[in-house]
């Protein structure tokens, strides 16, 4: 099994059981959404391979692990197997949120790459990802991490379909995509996650993503909602000030070069795996609004937020709404939280096959990544408990002396 990464006094005893009971439970919940027992402990031995040492999951090295004679059993779950996908997506929440649940919790929401050759496969088109960092054949997935003080882990996927797909109905049907499936946006798919965590009652206060999703329609839909935003913006966004702030005006490169040698504090964005993340940070309130305007209570602020690399010297802008009066520390916490969903992203690839996806279909795609979804929930589970501390312990009474 996959080295936790965690400190902790635990025994191994207690460890082992932890890890086995976790995995009992996992099961358990999976079980409903199979009509059929084998589906099921096939599904079951499919999350054991992601689980395992392996470093490929492919379909012959899960199988090896569960003692199959080939791949078959498990290539069923991820094609011939009926069960719903999005079914799964939603078990992963809520077995998620019973440990992470927290009103000041981060909704991140990101992309990331799935390499591919060929043309066959659900949504692949020649397409920039960061992972590659260039344009490469490649599907793109979307993401939602919800990220709180107790740990994160993913809670919503989508597979993002390019305009070469959705126009080309016969390609839609061999790759089983649903009927009624039209062309979204990446903005469009993470505003659709936003609105699922919402219904299902999902705590909490932030949003935080990159760039692709600093736009407009995810801005004032967070607004309605009620809900806190620090969401990256290019160099040559438009920002301005409104009555009551001191004059701001002009794209935020410009206004970042404006501002004075005093504007600017240094402030940890959190921990990294080398210690404080430490930048320079600038803030500028353009605007307070009645939250009235936005079905919201209070005061609004909205805002400029820039980030300054202390070793180059090179900017990251950020469009943000929070409550007035919030301190700029807050939003950069809220922004350094965006580096979470980065690292599920290196340890769902590394260490739990996200990437090794071997089906072609539409079904294929969901119900792999989201079996990873709960394998990636089941590690943050058992890391949360294996790193709380001990219950107190009661001290026993003395004897009174006779």
């Amino acid at each position: 099994m996959i080295r936790a990464s965690w400190t902790s006094e635990t025994s191994v005893e207690a460890t082992l059981e932890l890890w086995a009971s976790s995995l009992r439970e996992v099961k358990g919940r999976m079980r409903p959404l199979f009509t059929q027992r084998r589906v099921a402990a096939s599904a079951g031995a499919f999350l054991d391979g992601l689980l395992g040492a392996e470093r490929r999951k492919t379909g012959w090295m899960r199988a090896e692990a569960a003692g199959d004679p080939g791949p078959w059993r498990q290539q069923a779950v991820l094609g011939r197997g009926r069960w719903d996908a999005d079914a799964l997506r939603d078990v992963v929440r809520d077995y998620a949120l019973e440990t992470l649940a927290d009103p000041d919790a981060v909704l991140v929401l990101d992309e990331t790459g799935f390499l591919k050759q060929g043309k066959a496969s659900c949504g692949v088109h020649r397409q920039y990802t960061g992972s590659a960092g260039k344009i490469t054949n490649c599907q793109i997935g979307v993401f939602a991490a919800y990220v709180s003080r107790h740990g994160h882990a993913f809670i919503d996927r989508a597979l993002y379909l390019p305009q070469t797909w959705t126009s080309d109905p016969a390609r839609l049907a061999a790759a089983h995509v649903p009927k009624g499936t039209t062309f979204a946006t990446k903005p469009g798919l993470a505003l659709a996650m936003i609105e699922r965590a919402r219904a299902a009652g999902v705590p909490f206060s932030w949003v935080a993503a990159d760039t692709v999703y600093g736009v407009g329609e995810i801005e004032m839909a967070l607004r309605r909602a009620g809900k806190g935003y620090v969401l990256g913006v290019k160099s040559d966004h438009a920002f301005n000030s409104w009555a009551g702030k001191p004059l701001v005006a002009g794209t935020a490169e410009t206004i970042a070069d404006g501002l004075a040698p005093s504007a600017w504090t240094r402030l940890s964005a959190g921990d990294g795996t080398k210690g404080a993340r430490l930048y320079d940070w600038a803030y500028c309130e353009l605007a307070d609004l009645a939250g009235a305007a936005y079905d919201q209570t209070g005061l609004w602020t909205r805002g400029l937020l820039i980030r300054r690399s202390l070793s180059d010297g090179e900017r990251a802008y950020f469009t943000t709404w929070c409550p007035a009066g919030t301190p700029i520390q807050i939003l950069v916490s809220v922004e350094g939280r965006r580096w979470s969903i980065e690292d599920a992203f290196e340890t769902a690839k590394t260490d739990l096959g996200l990437t090794h996806n071997e089906t072609r279909s539409w079904h294929g795609w969901h119900r792999h990544v989201s079996l990873v979804m709960m394998a990636f929930a089941l590690l943050t589970v058992i890391r949360h408990h294996a790193n709380a501390p001990p219950p107190k312990s009661r001290a026993r009474p003395r004897p009174r002396a006779r």
